[in-house]
C-alpha cells in the first residue's frame, strides 16, 4: 500500500500537468460534440417517419428505450471516470485500465474503425442535404470539398475545430427555434395518432415494419454519447467534465426528441409523415434555417468523429497495440496528434471513393453498442467485487449497469443479428491476437482483484465439498531447494511431472548469506518454468537447517487452500543427507503427502526420456484386483504423466515365480484396462526381484515403490541395476489410477 500522501501527491501531479497540456472544459470538449453528435440528421429526416409509424405514444416509447440505454450507459461511464485516472483514448482507456490492455485494444480498434467509418457516412449525409438544396451539383466534388474542410480543421487544431462547433451550435439552435416557431403560427392543427399501425416506408412499397425495426432507426442517433469522451486525455478535468457534459448533453437531447415529436404528430397527417422525410423543412416557419441545420447537423457529427478518432488511435499506437504504432502515439509540439490525423484521413479518403457504406453501416452502430456494453460490463464487475479500491465519487446503483449491458446487447441483435455476431467475433479475434503479443501493461487494471475473488468464492465452495476428490487431482509439488545448480538438473523431469495443469512450489532453504543469489535464482527458474506452462510459485526460507526449514514448510503450507500435494526430493549419492531425508519422509507421510523421491543416474541423466518402466509387487496367491491398490496410484499416474509429456513407452511390470505368468499378466492386463491407460505394455519376470531389475527392458526411467522404512543406500544401488534414473514413489491416499 502507497504511504499515506502518495495519492494526494500524485492528483496534485496529475493536476498540475493538466493545466499545461489539456486545454478544454466541460462545455466545449464534452457538452456541445456530445450534443452536436446526437442532434444528427436523424432529428431533421427521420424522427417524422418514426412518429408516423408509430404514433406519438409509440414514438415516445422508443426514443425513451434508446435514451435510457444510453444514459444508463453514460452514468456507468461517469461512474467509473471518477474511479480512474483517464488518459487519452475515452473508452478505450476506461476499458483498458480497469480489463487491461487485451480487452481495451479489442473494443478500442473497432471503436476507432467505427468512429472513422462513421466520418464517411456523416459526409454522405451532408452530401444529400447539400444536393437537396443544389441538385446540379456533382456529390463527388461535395464530399471531397466537404471532407478536405474537415481535415484541415481537424489537422490545425481541434481548439479550431471546437470554435466551428460553436457556429454550428448557433446554426442548429436556430433550426430548432424556426421549428418552434411554426407553433406559434398555427401549425399544430392535426389530431394525435397515439399508437401506430407501422406501415412501412415507401422503400419497401409500405409492406409494413415492427416496433424494433423502427426503434433500429432511430436508436443510432443516440449513440453519440462518446463524442466528448473520446477528448479524455485532452480536458481540464476529465472526471469532472465527462459526467457533467455528457449526461447533460442527453438530457438536452433527449426533452428535444420529445418536443419535436409532438411537434411532427401535430404538424401534418400520418400519411405525409411516412411518405415525406422532409416534413421538418417543409413545416418550420423558416425552411432555410432547417435546411441549415440538418447540414451543420451532419457537419458537426463529422467533425467530432474527425477530431475523436485520431485521439483513439494516438491512444492505441501508445501502447503498441498494432505494429508499428508507435508513430502515430507521437504529439505535435501543440499536442496534436497529426500522424494519427493523416492516417484517419486516409482511409476516410479510401471509403469515400467506394460512394457506399450502407452495407456495412449497421456493423458501425454494433461496434458503437459492444463499446457501450463493455462499459457497463466494467462497473458491473467492480460493483461485484467490492473492492476498496473502487471508490467513485460518482456512485450508482447496482440495476444501472445491468440495465445498460442488457439493453446494449439486445439493441445488437434486434437492430442486426447478424452484423451482431460478426462484431463479437471481431472483438474476440483481436482479443486472442493481442494476448499473444503479450503487450506491457503500462498501469494496473482489476484483473488480479478480479481473478483473486472468483477464486476465494470458488475457495470456499470448494471447502464445502468432500476433501478427497480423486477424480480432480492433479500433481503440485513442493520442492525444497538447497541450490539452483541442484534444481537445474532436474528441471525437465519436474516440468513434465506437473505439466499442463499442476503446479509448483519451490522453497529455497539457505542462510543469510547466499539469499540474494538464491532469490535469484528461483526467480529465474520460476520465470523459465513459467515460458514452460506450467504455474511456479517460490519463497525462500532463512535457516541453516535443512531438515527444520522443510519440516516447517510441509507443515505450513498443509493450512493453504493451494497446497502441495506431492514432496518432490532428489536423493544425493553421498549418504551425508540421509537423516534429515528420513525425518521428511518421515514428516511428509504424517501430513498425508505423496512422494517422489529421484535419485538420478548421473551418466545417462534421462536418457532419451522415451521409455518408462512401473514396477508393481506382485499380488500372489490371489491376484485380487480391488479398489485399493496398495501403494501404486502415484506411481501409475506419475508414469502415465510423463508417457503423455514424453511420448514414450510405458510398461508394467511384476515379478513372480514361476507358474504364475499367466495370472500375472491376466492381472496387469485387467489392471490396465480398468485403469483406462491405453497403449501401456505389461510384462512379467520370473526370478528374484534383483535379477529382474537387471534383466528387465531398459527403460530411461524406473518408477518403484518407496517402502515404508527406506535403506536409501539400496535404493541408490537400482540406478546401477537398472541403468537408469529412477523415483521411488508413495502414495498419499488421496490418489486413484482407477477414478
Amino acid at each position: 500500500m502507497a504511504p499515506e500522501g502518495t495519492d494526494t501527491l500524485q492528483d496534485q501531479v496529475d493536476e498540475r500537468e493538466s493545466t499545461v497540456q489539456h486545454k478544454y472544459g466541460t462545455f466545449g470538449g464534452v457538452f456541445v460534440p456530445t450534443l452536436l453528435t446526437i442532434l444528427g440528421v436523424i432529428l431533421f429526416l427521420r424522427q417524422g417517419w418514426v412518429i408516423g409509424n408509430a404514433g406519438l405514444l409509440g414514438g415516445w416509447l422508443i426514443i425513451t428505450i434508446a435514451f435510457v440505454i444510453v444514459t444508463f450507459t453514460a452514468l456507468s461511464m461517469s461512474c467509473i471516470t471518477t474511479n480512474i485516472r483517464i488518459k487519452a483514448g475515452g473508452a478505450y482507456s476506461i476499458i483498458s485500465q480497469s480489463l487491461g490492455l487485451e480487452v481495451g485494444g479489442s473494443v478500442g480498434v473497432p471503436l476507432y474503425l467505427a468512429q472513422t467509418f462513421a466520418i464517411t457516412m456523416y459526409v454522405f449525409g451532408f452530401r444529400e442535404g447539400w444536393l437537396y438544396i443544389f441538385p446540379g451539383h456533382y456529390a463527388i466534388i461535395v464530399d471531397i470539398v466537404v471532407f478536405n474542410l474537415l481535415f484541415i480543421l481537424a489537422y490545425l487544431s481541434a481548439k479550431l475545430a471546437f470554435r466551428v462547433q460553436y457556429i454550428i451550435l448557433a446554426v442548429i439552435a436556430a433550426a430548432l427555434l424556426s421549428v418552434a416557431g411554426s407553433v406559434f403560427m398555427g401549425a399544430l392543427e392535426h389530431p394525435i395518432q397515439w399508437w401506430g399501425e407501422f406501415p412501412g416506408a415507401p422503400e419497401n412499397n409500405f409492406q409494413g415494419v415492427s416496433f424494433w425495426v423502427v426503434f433500429a432507426v432511430l436508436f443510432p442517433a443516440a449513440t453519440g454519447i462518446m463524442a466528448g469522451a473520446n477528448m479524455s486525455g485532452e480536458l481540464k478535468n476529465p472526471k469532472k467534465s465527462i459526467p457533467v457534459g455528457t449526461i447533460s448533453a442527453i438530457v438536452i437531447s433527449y426533452l428535444i426528441y420529445m418536443a419535436s415529436g409532438y411537434w411532427f404528430a401535430r404538424v401534418t397527417t400520418v400519411d405525409e409523415l411516412v411518405n415525406n422525410y422532409n416534413v421538418m423543412i417543409d413545416y418550420a416557419l423558416w425552411p432555410p434555417a432547417v435546411l441549415g441545420g440538418l447540414l451543420g447537423a451532419t457537419f458537426s457529427s463529422a467533425l467530432a468523429s474527425i477530431v475523436g478518432a485520431p485521439r483513439i488511435l494516438q491512444a492505441l499506437g501508445e501502447h503498441r497495440i498494432f505494429p508499428g504504432g508507435g508513430i502515430f502515439a507521437k504529439l505535435a509540439k501543440d499536442g496534436e496528434p497529426r500522424n494519427a490525423i493523416m492516417l484517419t484521413g486516409g482511409i476516410v479518403l479510401v471509403t469515400l471513393m467506394l460512394r457506399d457504406l450502407n452495407t456495412i453501416a449497421p456493423l458501425i452502430t454494433m461496434f458503437f453498442l459492444i463499446t457501450y456494453m463493455m462499459i457497463n460490463m466494467v462497473v458491473l464487475i467492480e460493483q461485484g467485487m467490492d473492492m476498496i479500491s473502487f471508490r467513485p465519487t460518482f456512485t450508482i446503483p447496482r440495476f444501472v449497469p445491468v440495465v445498460g449491458t442488457a439493453g446494449c446487447l439486445f439493441t445488437m441483435f434486434i437492430i442486426n443479428p447478424t452484423f451482431g455476431l460478426i462484431a463479437l467475433a471481431f472483438v474476440i479475434a483481436t482479443y486472442l491476437y493481442l494476448t499473444n503479443r503479450k503487450l506491457k501493461v503500462p498501469y494496473g487494471d482489476m484483473r488480479s482483484g478480479l481473478f483473486v475473488s472468483l477464486a476465494e468464492w470458488a475457495a470456499k465452495r470448494v471447502s464445502l465439498l468432500p476433501e478427497n476428490n480423486e477424480r480432480a487431482w492433479k500433481a503440485n509439488l513442493l520442492v525444497p531447494v538447497r541450490s539452483a545448480r541442484e534444481l537445474s538438473g532436474t528441471f525437465s523431469l519436474i516440468r513434465n511431472l506437473v505439466y499442463p495443469k499442476g503446479s509448483i512450489k519451490l522453497v529455497g532453504l539457505s542462510g543469510m548469506d547466499d539469499r540474494g543469489d538464491l532469490q535469484d535464482s528461483l526467480m529465474d527458474l520460476a520465470m523459465s518454468f513459467g515460458k514452460e506452462n506450467v504455474y511456479t510459485r517460490w519463497t525462500v526460507i532463512d535457516s541453516d537447517n535443512f531438515k527444520e526449514a522443510v519440516l516447517n514448510a510441509l507443515q505450513t503450507l498443509q493450512g493453504t487452500f493451494f497446497k502441495p500435494n506431492i514432496l518432490f526430493l532428489r536423493l544425493p549419492n553421498h549418504t551425508a543427507y540421509d537423516e534429515e531425508i528420513h525425518s521428511i519422509i518421515n514428516e511428509a507421510r504424517l501430513n498425508n503427502m505423496g512422494i517422489q523421491l529421484y535419485v538420478e543416474d548421473v551418466v545417462a541423466q534421462l536418457g532419451r526420456s522415451a521409455s518408462i518402466n512401473v514396477w508393481i509387487h506382485e499380488r500372489s496367491p490371489d491376484w485380487d484386483l480391488n479398489m485399493n491398490l496398495g501403494n501404486l496410484d502415484l506411481a501409475l499416474l506419475t508414469a502415465y504423466k510423463l508417457k503423455i509429456n514424453w511420448n514414450a513407452e510405458m510398461r508394467v511390470i511384476t515379478v513372480v515365480e514361476e507358474g504364475q505368468e499367466e495370472e500375472a499378466y491376466k492381472y496387469l492386463e485387467n489392471l490396465l484396462d480398468i485403469a483406462r491407460l491405453r497403449e501401456v505394455t505389461p510384462h512379467v519376470e520370473i526370478g528374484s526381484f534383483t535379477e529382474a531389475l537387471e534383466n528387465a527392458p531398459h527403460a530411461d526411467v524406473d518408477l518403484l515403490g518407496l517402502p515404508e522404512e527406506p535403506d536409501l543406500n539400496e535404493l541408490r544401488t537400482y540406478v546401477e541395476k537398472t541403468q537408469s534414473a529412477c523415483v521411488f514413489v508413495a502414495d498419499s491416499g488421496r490418489e486413484s489410477i482407477l477414478a
